[in-house]
């Protein structure tokens, strides 16, 4: 019997071989959802033989305000750049692998803690576990934000690179897609819709969850969806998060080979040009993995006192109260009472708002806890 690894590459040659267009849309759908099918069952087997002892692996506690990883195939300069950007000294050599482990170092601007993550190198091959893959992975996917370093003389490696955070379940730049699926006991597969479907009719969204091995379910739309939409939310694992890209060794590059570089980039994602080496553009890029952030401030007013105005809280920009009480300390969710918020995201001044209340930068803010 073939290896679950053996279906997977079975069925996506089978996806490679298949013309795309309407009346095949439903037919790959089906061989997509039965791969995220497989790809749990196989994750599921390295979680149990990694809790019986499987091998070792590397954990990273997050700190700061946000956690950002590198990414990048190996010798294209990562270590060089954390070195740059923090005061942590990685090890840097001329030959591939010179990062065996995840080094992290603290990268503080405007008022901001960023912790920057070195990774090692990624490798094709690296979701199905090449070179440490899925242990650098599972990192990257609890990362804030994914930063790619490319080496201009290396056409192919971002298409490789995010094939392989894609096949990790991670998807980078998107919008969570608005699907959702209950499951029922009887009734069939239902498909409800609030907007016109363009990509895939409902007979070909019940077939597509049919496949995942769901007989019975209410899918509700809320946005044009196409079979990939649908698969990620049956698997329901994947990880949305913001992606930048930095080109490294400017210095020894010429236009043209910038040029090509800018090519493989889908259009619209950030990007930014800098020398590891010489220190062209890393003033630049520490306002950039800063904006990219998408940071805001908050003001904190404790209860019976003055708004500290001097030092806010920096927080993500979609940031509610709950997140502001997690941040401060672990007990301020379970005594939380209510809270009570002047600025940008109150109707009036010092409305009271719960844990879901989401802020707004400059708000002032002012949690009251139970004694």
């Amino acid at each position: 019997m073939a290896t679950i690894y053996e279906q997977i590459k079975s069925l996506e040659e089978e996806i490679g071989k298949t013309q795309k267009n309407k009346a095949t849309n439903a037919h790959i759908g089906k061989l997509k959802a039965k791969i995220a099918a497989l790809r749990a069952r196989k994750e599921k087997a390295q979680a149990h033989a990694k809790a019986s002892g499987g091998g070792p692996g590397f954990e990273v506690k997050k700190s700061g305000d946000a956690s950002v990883a590198l990414v990048g195939f190996p010798s294209v300069g990562k270590s060089s750049l954390i070195s740059q950007l923090t005061e942590v000294e990685s090890e840097v050599g001329n030959f591939a692998f010179t990062t065996l482990t995840c080094i992290p170092g603290l990268m503080e601007h405007k008022g901001a803690k960023i912790q920057i993550l070195d990774l090692p190198g990624l490798i094709k091959g690296a979701a199905e576990g090449k070179g440490r893959g899925k242990e650098i992975l599972n990192v990257i996917r609890g990362a804030d934000m994914v930063l790619y370093v490319l080496d201009p003389f290396q056409e192919s490696h971002f298409d490789i690179l995010d094939l392989e955070l894609w096949r990790s379940g991670m998807r980078l730049n998107q919008d969570k897609p608005q699907v959702f699926i209950t499951r029922s006991n009887k009734g069939g597969i239902v498909v409800r819709s609030t907007v016109k479907q363009t990509n895939l009719t409902h007979e070909e969204i019940q077939e597509i969850v049919r496949s995942f091995g769901i007989v019975s379910a209410t899918v509700t739309l809320r946005t044009d969806v196409t079979d990939d939409h649908i698969v990620d939310t049956l698997a329901g694992n994947r990880v949305y998060s913001n992606a930048v890209v930095v080109i490294n060794k400017v210095d020894l590059a010429n236009e043209d080979d910038i040029q090509r570089t800018m090519e493989m980039i889908p259009h619209g994602w950030p990007v930014l040009e800098v020398s590891a080496k010489t220190g062209i553009g890393i003033e630049n890029m520490k306002d950039f993995v800063f904006d990219n952030l998408h940071f805001m401030s908050v003001y904190l007013k404790p209860q019976g006192q003055e708004a500290d105005l001097i030092e806010p809280l920096i927080i993500k920009d979609t940031s509610t109260v709950r997140d502001v009480c997690v941040k401060l300390h672990r007990d301020f969710v379970r005594k939380f009472r209510y809270a009570r918020v002047n600025g940008p995201s109150g109707k009036f001044e010092w409305q009271r708002v719960g844990l879901d209340h989401r802020l707004k930068d400059g708000d002032i803010l002012s949690i009251i806890l139970r004694r």
